[in-house]
């Protein structure tokens, strides 16, 4: 963050940590290797069970899925913050904060 709170554009570290989030919703994704665990992963975290199998058992890739409702829903922005990725926004908002000169 040292080196990028020298960018002066909000919407660069808006479109990163969209694009980060993205990254780790993939990634959990592929950790949960089948259909049948992943239907089961999205069931716990509250996504409708017709949802889940849909989603689950889709031959779709996993960045494109990444972005899908379902996965949005079960892996929240809070929940990811929860389990420790903070908002990289948040972050670039408080460091310029300080460096700026009312």
């Amino acid at each position: 963050m040292g080196y990028f709170r020298l960018v002066p554009i909000k919407s660069f570290f808006s479109d990163l940590d969209k694009w980060v989030r993205r990254r780790i919703r993939m990634c959990i994704w592929k950790q949960w290797k089948t259909g049948r665990t992943r239907a089961a992963a999205l069931m716990k975290l509250g996504v409708a069970e017709h949802e889940a199998f849909t989603h689950g058992m889709s031959s779709k890739g996993p960045w494109v899925l990444s972005s899908s409702q379902a996965v949005h829903q079960a892996l929240s922005t809070a929940l990811l913050e929860e389990r420790g990725l903070p908002s990289l926004l948040g972050i670039w908002t408080k460091l310029t904060a300080k460096s700026r000169i009312a």
